[in-house]
């Protein structure tokens, strides 16, 4: 007996309750007053500073910072592609860095030498003590010089000369170009690792350790949380309404009420879109996570005009976009409006989506759909 009395208890209570909702529900029309004429825009919380970390040499990753969330100081190393086969092309660098100063020595020698004793007047260089060269060089050379046009003993030694500094042109030459390789695999070998640029945390991993990159291949998203933006396509018409430095309001993830200053406005609109982005401050100890959905609250004329308002009540609840229903000949219409700023005795402004005199349902039950009509209209 207890249960069906409490079942039947039950019943009775529903019932009331959507038969008080149903009456509740009537026809009302829209109306219109003063506006600021503002228009609400959606937007998302954006760290202060961001950065995509790209791979600059190919390889396997062999370090990751941190996860997710995780936080480093400017200089710290987040990740760090394997860089053993750079390693190996540096040793061989080095190798042929020494064999280039050794050569380089060799030919320095060689040039000291031929200005300090040229060869061509070596009187060691033919056997029997030197007679033959010595004889050659007081009379055969002299009397060559001398008798014969064709003749030149002295750009014979030129000659050496320009041989022997050939020689150390080019073992200069070959170690320059060693050491141009050494500094190219260094510099490669501190590509290998990506350091952070500045404080921040680690807000998206896109690789994990194991993983092959290719140079520009995204490796995570790391920025700067401790201040926060956000940011907005503000449409091409509204943007002349606003300055930088200028303060709007705005609300954070439907709750959140904070205002917001005109950081930066774009000087080029999206040509798709039609559409500028604009970016806003927020307060320091704002409690907000990048990515939130927020917002804001921006002028869209100059002068007052008229705007639609009406009641919170006629919005449909349980959606994800504010919608009413419009009623015409006798029956309903599902349609989506755009709401602007909240105004007193639960009220809301319509940017668009309705026109002053339209008539729209008050206190629809949530289940309702286009063609849904209360018993009893107005």
């Amino acid at each position: 007996m207890r249960r069906q009395s409490f079942a039947s208890t039950a019943i009775a209570l529903l019932l009331s309750v959507w038969y008080s909702t149903t009456l509740a529900a009537e026809v009302i029309s829209v109306e219109s007053a003063p506006s600021q004429a503002q228009s609400v825009l959606g937007s998302s919380v954006i760290p202060y500073r961001e950065v995509t970390l790209a791979a600059q040499i190919p390889g396997v990753v062999k370090f990751l910072g941190g996860d997710v969330g995780a936080s480093f100081q400017s200089g710290a190393v987040l990740a760090q592609v394997d860089e053993a086969q750079l390693v190996a092309k540096r040793n061989a660098v080095l190798a042929q860095i020494q064999t280039a100063q050794a050569a380089l020595q060799n030919s320095e020698a060689q040039y000291r030498r031929e200005i300090i004793s040229p060869r061509s007047k070596d009187v060691g260089a033919m056997p029997g003590m030197g007679l033959p060269s010595l004889m050659d060089n007081m009379f055969t050379r002299p009397m060559a010089d001398a008798l014969m046009n064709n003749y030149d003993s002295d750009m014979g030694r030129y000659s050496d000369l320009m041989a022997s500094a050939t020689g150390v042109s080019q073992a200069r030459s070959s170690l320059q170009q060693a050491y141009s390789q050494l500094q190219e695999i260094d510099a490669a070998l501190q590509n290998a690792k990506s350091v952070a640029p500045f404080e921040g945390i680690i807000m998206e991993k896109l690789v994990e350790v194991g993983d092959t990159v290719q140079p520009g291949q995204p490796l995570m998203r790391f920025g700067f949380v401790k201040y926060k933006r956000l940011q907005a396509d503000v449409p091409s018409g509204l943007v002349s309404y606003l300055k930088e430095g200028m303060v709007v309001p705005a609300r954070i993830d439907g709750d959140l009420d904070v205002v917001a200053k005109v950081t930066q406005i774009y000087p080029v609109a999206n040509p798709e879109r039609h559409t500028v982005t604009v970016k806003f401050d927020l307060p320091i100890d704002i409690s907000a996570a990048p990515g939130m959905y927020a917002e804001v609250r921006l002028p869209s004329s100059s002068g007052d005009t008229n705007r639609v308002v009406i009641p919170r009540s006629a919005l449909l609840t349980g959606r994800s976009l504010p919608s009413v229903l419009v009623v015409e000949d006798n029956t309903s219409q599902l349609r989506l409006v755009r709401l602007g700023t909240e105004l007193g005795d639960n009220k809301v402004e319509v940017v668009s989506g309705l026109k002053p005199g339209a008539r729209i349902i008050n206190n629809p039950p949530a289940s309702a759909v286009s063609g849904w009509m209360p018993t009893a209209t107005n």
